[in-house]
């Protein structure tokens, strides 16, 4: 058993110069004081795993197991499914291979969160090709991981929302924060929590691969826009073959563009 933390108190805190919102959230980024007792009070036993050695999610995976391990729940951190400890509750985030049903066992309950509004968009990477559709508006869900991959019950959903300007990084820092909220949301709730069926037409999303990320040369860049926002420029650039070469093409935002002067139209 981990060792006792200090008695917290539990009620309600002024808030000072720093803004609490309606879902308990501060401005800087924090959880006040007296939210921290509804993530530190019911002592569970937390897995959360993260098979993917290089993940981007990492640090957004060490502040919620930081926020997590506050009071006086157990948590452990797996980077394979055969870590995965017996329990209350498993994350799985950020997993590129298939939990097998006798692991699956382990816990009451094994959750995912998923880039889309399932059963539509089920699949890989599907924020990134959500971005690639056009769209700026993408929900996320948090749902049961059962046998059949992305089918589970839906816990919860939210919705992300860019302005179309954001490249990767930023899109990520968006995915993360919002993966973060909705675990903790899930152990406020727990042993509440509720799933609901997935309903209606379902579609899938294919694995992305390298020359995804080969262009056209005779796009514009505002056609291709899209491409350079969702491009890893490390691992999988944006590129194009001409005359028997391949090219790297780059983008970085450097700031905001100064105000338009003495321009017409």
């Amino acid at each position: 058993m981990p060792p006792q933390s200090p008695a917290m108190d539990c009620s309600p805190v002024a808030s000072g110069s720093v803004a609490i919102s309606e879902r308990g959230r501060r401005s800087d980024g924090a959880i006040p004081p007296h939210r921290l007792c509804e993530y530190t009070m019911k002592n569970l036993v937390i897995t959360v795993l993260v098979d993917n050695a290089d993940s981007w999610i990492l640090p957004y995976v060490e502040e919620l197991i930081a926020t997590l391990s506050v009071g006086d729940h157990d948590v452990h951190f797996a980077r394979h499914h055969g870590e995965i400890e017996r329990g209350d509750v498993a994350f799985l985030l950020s997993c590129g291979s298939i939990v097998p049903k006798e692991t699956l066992s382990l816990n009451r309950h094994n959750v995912v969160v998923h880039e889309s509004a399932l059963p539509m968009g089920k699949g890989w990477s599907p924020l990134t090709w959500q971005i690639l559709e056009g769209k700026n508006e993408i929900p996320i869900t948090m749902f049961e991981a059962v046998e059949r991959v992305d089918a589970g019950p839906v816990f919860f959903q939210d919705l992300m929302v860019f302005e179309g300007h954001e490249l990767l990084h930023e899109l990520r820092d968006v995915q993360g924060r919002k993966t973060i909220e909705l675990c903790l949301r899930f152990i406020e709730s727990y042993p509440e929590v509720g799933g609901v069926e997935q309903r209606g037409d379902e579609s899938f999303y294919p694995r992305r691969r390298p020359d995804d990320s080969k262009v056209d040369v005779d796009e514009s860049i505002l056609e291709l826009f899209n491409r350079f926002r969702v491009a890893d420029n490390i691992r999988y650039p944006v590129f194009f073959e001409h005359l028997g070469y391949r090219y790297v093409l780059k983008i970085e935002k450097v700031g905001r563009a100064p105000p338009s002067e003495g321009l017409s139209g």
